[in-house]
């Protein structure tokens, strides 16, 4: 089944004060307006009786503009004296999260997505929905195993989702000589190189990731190329149900090639994404690898001042060889810890309503997965959405196992041989021995179930 998305997210700067999301706070004498925004300052000033005050923890950015405008309205009209505040934290949202959950100031209400609903549910901080979810919206949403429904409980609805796609400055391509955009690997890091040729005298490069975070940048790049080459984008091996990295050889040397060549942007390592989005809106970028939030980002964040345009992904050969990710499948869910669980459902019934899913829609900040509002939802008029709508090649590919695993990451291994070096097939020996004794170990204990299937393929995966 296609599933299609719609971001619910909000971006503000965060003071990092933990304070600041207790889950029962009462009214401070802001305005509901006011309190639409992302909290700056620790919310401890004597509250008025009454008013229930729920933290909304997310760390989407793209479609602040219009989910503020959401919350607002909810805080406005909801009837019940609730309030929402949103925290918006892009950095380590993860530890964020566990941090909160360790110190008692866990938020009421959580994003939620592919790779952390499965974790935050083993460590006990989802509420599951299931009493709050009747017929008539179980019809409504496709409810999908893994990614809602885990363990035979249900913690989150889909809303939107994201293809992923290479993101082209055309401009920059055009002064290049560059007609297409590559279709392999091998032509990426040449055309890399001919644009840092052509570019660079102005500050502009032929490639850029956002490595200020290892497992964002190649999460978003790495992981979709493997796919699209018929390899698990995390490494997982659904055939033989254990984990092998071996896919990723010719991906991370064209990455470390491009490093080498100097044709990435200097100071990718300490890029984030939005400032990456920044030097790619101000021509500085040629191309980098993301998701089909970025129209909404150039047309509301950072204005784009060149013309750019969205393409497939390359792959080692040029054919496709497996689906592409269609990412998504959850949005919300409701915090384990939370004293507010019924005002925190009221909140997620508004934010799922159809009104605000279609919008979400219609100004392109995700691709709707709810088969009734993508079947009367307008096509999102907004530029560059074009080249990020699903096409027959992408599909959803089934969730890999959680491991935690000992020594470094995959991606800070691959990340830390492209700048530094070694011996590649070495890292990709080591890795793929910790990530199976991980697995071992989680199936022992019973963490994890995992069983081979010799029938898999990843072009079945496809939605045409």
């Amino acid at each position: 089944m296609i599933r299609k998305l719609g971001t619910v997210t909000l971006a503000v700067a965060l003071a990092g004060s933990l304070a600041a999301c207790s889950s029962t706070k009462t009214d401070t004498g802001a305005s509901p307006a006011a309190s639409a925004k992302a909290s700056d300052q620790p919310a401890s000033a004597a509250p008025a009786k009454g008013k229930t005050k729920l933290a909304y923890w997310t760390n989407d950015r793209h479609d602040m503009d219009y989910i503020k405008s959401v919350v607002q309205k909810f805080n406005e009209t909801n009837g019940e004296n609730i309030e929402v505040e949103i925290v918006v934290k892009t950095e380590d949202f993860n530890q964020a999260i566990d941090l909160a959950f360790a110190s008692g100031q866990a938020p009421d209400i959580i994003r939620v997505k592919e790779n952390t609903i499965q974790p935050f549910v083993a460590k006990g901080y989802l509420k599951p929905i299931d009493t709050y979810v009747d017929d008539t919206m179980k019809k409504k949403f496709p409810i999908i195993d893994d990614f809602n429904r885990i363990g035979g409980k249900l913690y989150s609805l889909p809303n939107y989702g994201s293809t992923l796609r290479l993101v082209y400055n055309k401009d920059l391509f055009a002064k290049a000589g560059i007609t297409a955009p590559p279709k392999t690997l091998k032509e990426m890091v040449e055309d890399a190189k001919k644009i840092t040729a052509v570019g660079k005298a102005s500050g502009s490069y032929g490639f850029a990731l956002n490595f200020k975070s290892p497992d964002s940048a190649l999460g978003r790049s790495a992981r979709v190329i493997a796919e699209a080459n018929g390899v698990g984008g995390f490494g997982f091996d659904f055939k033989t149900a254990k984990f092998d990295f071996t896919g990723f050889k010719d991906i991370i040397q064209s990455f470390k090639q491009m490093v080498d060549d100097g044709s990435t942007l200097p100071g990718m390592e300490s890029l984030d994404i939005d400032p990456l989005r920044a030097q790619f809106a101000e021509g500085k970028i040629g191309m980098y690898i993301s998701y089909s939030s970025e129209p909404g980002v150039y047309a509301n964040q950072f204005p784009a001042k060149i013309e750019w345009a969205a393409a497939p992904v390359p792959t080692t050969d040029g054919t496709i060889k497996g689906a592409t990710s269609f990412v998504g499948g959850q949005w919300l869910a409701i915090s384990n810890t939370t004293k507010n669980a019924d005002q925190a459902w009221k909140f997620m019934q508004f934010m799922y309503a159809d009104d605000v899913l279609k919008t979400y829609h219609e100004k392109g900040f995700g691709l709707s997965m709810v088969p009734a509002i993508s079947s009367t939802a307008k096509k999102p008029e907004i530029k560059g959405i074009d080249g990020f709508l699903p096409s027959g090649n992408d599909g959803t590919w089934p969730l890999q196992p959680t491991v935690t695993v000992e020594g470094m990451k995959y991606n800070d291994a691959f990340f830390k041989y492209m700048i530094s070096g070694g011996n590649l097939d070495q890292i990709i020996q080591e890795l793929n021995k910790r990530y199976n004794d991980a697995l071992d170990k989680a199936v022992a204990k019973g963490d994890v179930k995992v069983a081979p299937n010799a029938s898999f393929d990843p072009m079945k995966l496809m939605m045409k």
